[in-house]
């Protein structure tokens, strides 16, 4: 510490590049200080900075990070807390970011992050960023100091030190983590895609603020669905339990189907606590689908669903860079199946219509062999049937689909209702008249193989554009339509797996093969396993985004196996 602030002074009014004469470790009484990466401009991204402060300063109980998911909730939790912490003390003290400390914290979904890590001997370490003052490009002694040996002794003691924390909250953010994944591991178990809980608050403040309506309705399981389960720290919990099968959510507009839906789409992650959404889970293989107008497909096998285009284009090795919606969202399916997705989440709202329902009056004016187009409607029972693939649709406007059904939820004034018998007797009632348009059985999920010849070579710099996508290798790969992803960490994540992913993929590794592997060393080695920097900028990503975004790359050159 005293080393550090004689090495300040001494660099009192040089150029900025002389900051770089700190990196190292410096011993506080507390915790260590590593200045890792030293920006090279007062304008430049922060410096990149962790401490380390020893179990017995932390005193974290050993509980609170006995098993994985518990710590992840703590580590989520000391996270957080930094994050506030730092924008209380963070201030502009000169030119560019200077005094600025950024750390990365959770948002309403808590997942795996590498700005905090506790480790098994009750060390914890947390990394951010820092940015050391200036006036000009000249180097503020002063300010320095006061950010570095004042300021960050009283932010780590106060975000990371137990005896300075609120205790109850951070074992709020432990159990209600710990619940929510037990809860998602019995899914299965269960026979259930997906689960909400009574009192649940679906609806979000609003487009951009993704925190709980103040005035919402509370979720209402209705009692065809009941289901009770007992977890490890709520005790018992009832709520809706959607059955593995067909599940249709029905209803007038603005009464809340779209918003079931966003809530299960989200449900792969567990939230913090007060989102509102603590117990509504997901299957973790649940894959949202979507129509991407003008997104390029390459060597897809979309034929279980187009076949015999115009002027003989092939459907089973299908390539464009401008897909149609119902293109686009055919391969989305197959590519989904092909890194393993086990339920699909569908919205009229943002599928092609062409794709999702031929009615009997369409079929009486265009002969089927004029029509390219095998309808969704007519595969979905075959995807669950054959294996074991459920869906649940939002549908409004095509009652076509009740024919195909196991389950219908009807959402009236953001209460659920079933009318599975109800849409039963109304099929009968009134008959649609259309006929079942397969030209064939859908016998198998097609892998993909990749060619060499379409991945980007060399090293490359990674540009983030917050969940919208990234920049990799000069080429803009667009995730915009891929809603799954909360974090613009989780595209940083990605874009940094692109170089073992392609490496796998060259060396003779399916798609699949490569995506999965890659979630699994993540899973087992954590962040380390991705960088030999620290970072304190990733987020933890599932295969089904990293394969969206391989799909997405436009040089991409792929063949069906």
């Amino acid at each position: 510490m005293d080393r550090l602030r004689r090495t300040l002074f001494r660099l009192d009014g040089r150029g900025y590049g002389a900051y770089k004469e700190l990196r190292g470790a410096y011993r506080f009484p507390e915790f260590t200080l590593y200045l890792d990466r030293i920006q090279s401009d007062p304008f430049a991204p922060p410096s990149r900075v962790r401490v380390r402060v020893p179990a017995e300063v932390a005193r974290l109980p050993s509980s609170a990070y006995a098993s994985e998911p518990r710590r992840i909730g703590l580590e989520n939790f000391l996270a957080d807390t930094l994050a506030r912490r730092a924008r209380e003390y963070s201030g502009v003290k000169g030119s560019g970011k200077s005094g600025l400390i950024v750390v990365h914290g959770p948002g309403q979904e808590l997942l795996p992050r590498s700005t905090v890590s506790v480790f098994p001997d009750g060390q914890v370490e947390a990394r951010f960023f820092v940015g050391l003052p200036a006036a000009g490009r000249r180097i503020l002694a002063r300010e320095a100091w006061k950010l570095l040996g004042e300021i960050l002794p009283r932010l780590v003691r106060e975000s990371l030190l137990y005896p300075h924390l609120p205790s109850a909250s951070l074992w709020e953010f432990v159990t209600t983590y710990e619940d929510a994944h037990y809860l998602r591991e019995k899914l299965a178990e269960m026979g259930l895609v997906a689960f909400v809980a009574e009192g649940a608050v679906l609806p979000r403040a609003s487009g951009v603020d993704p925190r709980p309506a103040p005035e919402a309705i509370p979720f209402e399981p209705p009692p065809e669905l009941l289901v009770k389960i007992e977890l490890p720290h709520r005790g018992p919990v009832r709520g809706m339990g959607i059955p593995e099968g067909i599940t249709l959510i029905v209803g007038g507009g603005f009464h809340g189907k779209s918003t079931l839906l966003r809530a299960l789409e989200l449900g792969i992650y567990n939230h913090r606590p007060g989102d509102g959404r603590e117990l509504v889970v997901s299957r973790y293989e649940t894959v949202k689908i979507r129509a991407e107008d003008g997104r390029s497909v390459c060597g897809v096998d979309i034929s279980p669903f187009i076949t015999h285009l115009p002027l003989g284009k092939p459907t089973e090795n299908f390539e464009t860079p401008c897909a149609s919606g119902s293109t686009s969202q055919a391969a989305a399916i197959m590519e989904a199946l092909e890194a393993g997705a086990r339920v699909l989440l569908l919205d009229e709202d943002t599928s092609a219509t062409n794709f999702m329902i031929r009615d009997a009056r369409m079929q009486a004016l265009i002969a089927k062999e004029k029509e390219p187009i095998t309808p969704f409607i007519d595969r979905v029972r075959e995807l669950y049937e054959r294996f074991g693939v459920s869906t649940v649709l939002v549908m409004g406007g095509s009652g076509d689909y009740l024919e195909v059904a196991d389950t219908v939820i009807a959402m009236d004034h953001f209460r659920p209702r079933v009318v599975t018998a109800e849409a039963r007797r109304i099929v009968q009632a009134y008959p649609s008249g259309r006929k079942r348009e397969c030209p064939r059985p859908l016998e198998r999920i097609p892998r993909r193989r990749v060619l060499s010849s379409g991945l980007p070579r060399g090293e490359w710099k990674i540009k983030v554009q917050g969940t919208r996508g990234l920049i990799l290798a000069r080429q803009e790969i667009d995730l915009s339509a891929v809603e799954q992803l909360v974090s613009a960490d989780q595209v940083r994540t990605i874009g940094i797996l692109f170089a073992p992913l392609l490496e796998k993929l060259r060396s003779g590794r399916t798609i699949d093969q490569a995506v999965a592997e890659l979630e699994e060393r993540l899973r087992k080695e954590g962040f380390s396993a991705l960088t030999r920097e620290a970072r304190g900028d990733l987020a933890f990503v599932r295969r089904f985004e990293l394969a969206a975004a391989l799909n997405r790359l436009r040089t991409l050159k792929a063949q069906p196996l």
